[in-house]
């Protein structure tokens, strides 16, 4: 079972940055898809995701509505992934859950999707407000 542990989230101004991290504390994630979701107050997580990365070759999928403000990152060790959020917006409020699916596919947008996750974390919230 792969175990992930989300952090980095918080309170920050409209127009600020966060960093969010997802670590794994049990496998490494070169074999898996990864990605991001949101879930905004008052609604259901988000079913397509805001970006993934594939853990083989880090190739990654940025949602249009956040391309340019959020990228997607995994470190050397491959077992922690990052989204960057710059320019944040009251929008963007939610709580952020890493989830990792056990394959790769070679459609990366398709393959970012709730349905394709196997694992997730608990969440970290972010909270966009002045």
């Amino acid at each position: 079972q792969v175990q992930l542990v989300e952090s980095g989230g918080g309170l920050v101004q409209p127009g600020g940055s966060l960093r969010l991290s997802c670590q794994s504390s049990s496998y490494t994630l070169g074999h898996f898809t990864i990605g991001w979701f949101r879930q905004a107050p008052g609604r259901e997580r988000d079913r397509d995701g805001i970006s993934c990365i594939s853990g083989d070759d880090e190739h990654t999928y940025i949602k249009d509505s956040v391309k340019g403000r959020f990228a997607i990152s995994m470190d050397k060790a491959k077992t922690t992934v990052y989204l960057q959020m710059n320019g944040l917006k009251s929008e963007d409020t939610g709580v952020y859950y890493c989830g990792v699916a056990g394959t790769i596919g070679t459609n990366l947008q398709a393959m970012c999707h709730s349905r394709a996750m196997d694992f997730w974390g608990k969440g970290t919230p972010v909270t966009v407000s002045s």
